[in-house]
């Protein structure tokens, strides 16, 4: 958490309200959380934002001056977030960076991360390009029918770790990955490379359906998520499975949810998903 639907209402916020905004100046609270560039900070004021992207649970603002664009990768981690306003009082030391910004309908642009398991990238293209090749698989939203297939095949573990695994598929965390695993009617520790065309079919078009819908709904607020403009997501109120361990199943056929306990806690009903 965030996972790929709450990284792109991130990128659709600043890209409504910050794109054409000149970087003014920059704050840094933590120097380690910018993991790569943090010498050329000072020296990019006065770029413009031309581009505000999602890859996978990152987001990716594109900063030009001149000719030359340099790419502001923010990882949001487990906690991370990217805020117009200052959180709350206590949590305002978790505020790590903050970028004052000249020209665009906000004047901040705050990254707050408590776990600090994220970081913050100021690359040229061909970083940007290694970067992106060595962390980010496949885009659940984008990836073809026949893509997708022939990845599923070709993988002999579980079907979740293969929706969890970002340099393969990138975006899906825990909370989606259990809600479209259930959605899809398969279980969790089913293997990848032994389901059938139907099935895989059936979870291509789920995985893209609840993803879109949990962008609609503005992601989902299972901790501390809070869009740019401080919302919460509204998607949680719509899971059907994750955390609900000992609830009555959704589709009334009687079962209880159950929890498997491994890296990452599965929740599956075993009457609709069986193994």
């Amino acid at each position: 958490m965030p996972e790929l639907p709450e990284a792109e209402v991130v990128a659709r916020q600043l890209r409504e309200r910050m794109l054409g905004a000149v970087w003014k100046d920059c704050w840094v609270g933590r120097p380690d959380i910018v993991r790569q560039g943090f010498d050329a900070l000072e020296s990019y004021r006065s770029a413009r934002l031309t581009a505000v992207e999602r890859a996978g649970k990152s987001v990716v603002l594109t900063w030009t001056r001149g000719d030359t664009p340099r790419y502001l990768v923010a990882e949001l981690g487990m906690t991370g977030l990217l805020l117009f306003t200052a959180p709350a009082d206590h949590y305002r030391k978790h505020t790590h960076v903050v970028l004052s910004l000249d020209g665009g309908q906000e004047p901040e642009l705050r990254y707050w991360n408590p776990r600090r398991f994220g970081r913050i990238y100021l690359l040229d293209r061909s970083e940007l390009d290694r970067f992106r090749s060595r962390r980010f698989g496949c885009d659940p939203l984008t990836v073809g029918w026949k893509e997708f297939h022939l990845l599923v095949k070709s993988r002999r573990g579980r079907i979740k770790a293969l929706l969890m695994h970002q340099q393969r598929i990138a975006g899906i965390g825990n909370i989606y990955a259990n809600e479209i695993l259930y959605r899809a009617g398969l279980h969790p520790y089913r293997a990848a490379n032994r389901l059938r065309t139907p099935a895989i079919r059936r979870l291509y078009d789920t995985m893209r359906k609840v993803l879109n819908e949990a962008i609609d709904e503005g992601g989902s607020s299972v901790r501390d998520f809070l869009a740019p403009d401080g919302h919460r997501g509204r998607y949680t109120r719509r899971h059907l499975v994750y955390d609900k361990t000992g609830l009555l199943c959704p589709n009334r056929c009687g079962r209880i949810i159950r929890r498997l306990k491994a890296e990452r806690s599965s929740f599956y009903c075993p009457a609709c998903q069986r193994k």
